[in-house]
């Protein structure tokens, strides 16, 4: 919606306003306070952080002056390959070659001034690792782990990490911590490191609801929200956009919901939408994404397409060639007895591991179940034209579970029983047992089993090729021979989770010019208007390449927004 208005009139006046106060939104917001602007931030939720907060934190910035730090060297026109390849005819070629040039320069820009800092993986192979122009490492970037203390009483602000990833009730780790308490009875150094990490986490919750210690993307969150901080950039929860205020053609302000009512907050540059795509809204998902009414997002409820309608009723339009309009993952669900429901999804923890085999409705399979989680959900989608694929399931034994764990079944030798009485958990104590609990046909998951056993045996999948890849096997377990994700299925009893089509967050946003400048109709910039992160039109078109490809081109615009705010004349 729009509201047509006068500069008379305004509770409060800033150069800039910015909707949402995720990593986009932030970046936005701190590049443009950098730039001597005067920037308020409004949140709709309670925490800030957005669906940041409670990511991987994963940032996949191609050319960054960290590669030297792990020996590695990036070829341009590489990159620009491997996109070609992945995105075909999708690719703008003006959008890449922008977030390209600009992307290194943000990570040294938001390093030199804010306390954002980025390590880059040695080892994270690209997606698709046989394309042209793959990387097997370099391109992705974490943050660097972040002392939550540091925020003082503001720690409580920050948007908590999802308490399906946490451990002890609100620890963070991450696959290394995994490792290390896993095998904290296997040798000194295991042993010593879970030990400082579960006594330090101990005195975390001497004072505080959770531990301090903070990873991925809760530290990156935390990073950039200490950052604004720092520059006393405010920052308003519970504030949720409702209309922009358009004069003589031009965004000059919007009117903002908070707990005292609606305000009229002036922008005499402009205003950052940054409000995290649509996956809350039920009437967008069921306009864009296939199954709606069998999807399950991650992403944060209250991205509900605030930004994305507000664009629409000043001329805004969504992007609309993409392979696909959400980031998929496939997700397993459980209902509790008090009516309940819990998400997990199934990205890195258990798919491409030794023993586990992912099937559909008729007990066959239908998909490699190591690559990647938007692979994954992308082939549900597929198989489901022909034969029921939603939802699958992941089949495996007990020695899987207790190895590597299910979902939300934690790995060693704990109670199944509350997985098991809520259906979250299917057993059999033999394949066939399991198929009929299952509803599929017990000749043709037994012959599955089968099958994946001898390919254990042999190290080689000829049907999907699971482990076949660079990435299959970074995901694997590296122990295990031949083939770091496939193991016998053997060991009674057996056990199996559904998965269901979801995602993380979605691609489908307004279209914009490289300048992060929300085009109208006529394709021209509508003045006074930016957009960032997925309320931006995602560049890689609905299409996965790697690991963080949504908050490195997020913190890329919205850097380019933020710069072009402190540039743009008032």
């Amino acid at each position: 919606m729009a509201t047509a208005s006068s500069s008379v009139g305004f509770d409060e006046v800033f150069d800039a306003v910015v909707v949402g106060s995720g990593a986009a939104g932030l970046a936005a917001a701190l590049t443009a306070s950098i730039g001597g602007l005067s920037v308020l931030v409004v949140e709709k939720a309670d925490t800030i952080g957005g669906s940041t907060a409670i990511s991987g934190g994963a940032v996949w910035v191609p050319g960054h002056s960290h590669l030297g730090e792990v020996g590695l060297t990036e070829s341009r026109a590489a990159v620009i390959d491997y996109l070609r390849a992945h995105l075909g005819n999708r690719l703008r070629i003006d959008m890449i070659e922008t977030f390209l040039d600009r992307g290194p320069e943000m990570i040294d820009f938001l390093e030199r001034h804010t306390a954002l800092r980025l390590a880059p993986r040695a080892v994270s192979p690209d997606y698709k690792p046989d394309l042209p122009g793959a990387a097997a490492g370099g391109r992705t970037l974490d943050p660097v782990v972040y002392d939550g203390r540091a925020l003082g009483r503001d720690f409580a602000r920050l948007r908590a990490p999802l308490k399906e990833f946490l451990v002890f009730g609100g620890m963070m780790v991450n696959r290394k911590d995994i490792d290390t308490l896993l095998s904290a009875t296997r040798s000194p150094g295991a042993f010593l490191g879970s030990a400082a990490l579960v006594l330090r986490f101990a005195r975390d919750r001497l004072s505080q609801k959770r531990g301090t210690r903070l990873l991925m993307g809760n530290a990156l969150a935390a990073r950039l929200f200490k950052s604004a901080l720092d520059r006393a950039i405010p920052i308003r929860e519970r504030h949720a956009a409702r209309d922009l205020i358009v004069e003589n053609g031009r965004i000059v302000g919007l009117v903002v919901e908070g707990p005292s009512g609606p305000r009229r907050i002036g922008a005499r540059r402009g205003v950052v939408l940054a409000a995290g795509g649509f996956p809350g809204s039920a009437a967008m998902r069921q306009a864009l994404l296939p199954h709606a009414d069998r999807h399950y997002s991650m992403a944060p409820a209250g991205n509900g397409g605030d930004g994305i309608r507000l664009a629409q009723g000043v001329g805004g339009r969504i992007g609309t060639d993409n392979v696909g309009n959400a980031f998929w993952a496939p997700v397993s669900v459980m209902r509790e007895a008090d009516g309940t429901e819990t998400r997990f999804p199934h990205l890195i923890l258990d798919r491409a591991k030794p023993g586990l085999v992912a099937v559909d409705g008729t007990g066959r399979r239908f998909v490699n179940e190591a690559n990647s989680y938007h692979d994954f959900v992308e082939a549900m989608h597929l198989a489901q034209e022909t034969r029921p694929a939603i939802p699958a399931w992941l089949v495996c034994d007990a020695a899987f579970v207790r190895r590597y764990g299910l979902g939300l079944v934690r790995p060693g030798l704990r109670p199944l029983g509350r997985f098991l009485k809520s259906g979250y958990l299917v057993k059999g104590e033999t394949v066939e047992a399991l198929a009929r609990a299952m509803a599929v046909d017990p000749a043709a998951l037994a012959d599955t089993v089968a099958r994946m056993n001898r390919y254990a045996e042999t190290g080689t999948d000829p049907d999907f090729g699971k482990g076949s890849t660079a990435y299959n096997r970074y995901l694997g377990d590296a122990g295990h021979r031949p083939n770091p994700c496939l193991g016998p299925i053997r060991t009674a009893p057996f056990y199996a989770v559904r998965v269901w089509p979801g995602d993380i967050g979605t691609a489908a946003g307004l279209e914009t010019d490289p300048h992060a400048r929300v085009l109208g109709a006529d394709r021209q910039p509508i003045p006074g208007l930016w957009a960032c992160g997925n309320d931006m039109n995602s560049i890689m078109a609905g299409t996965y390449p790697s690991a963080g490809i949504t908050l490195g081109p997020a913190l890329t615009f919205g850097y380019i927004a933020g710069l072009d705010l402190a540039s743009a004349t008032p």
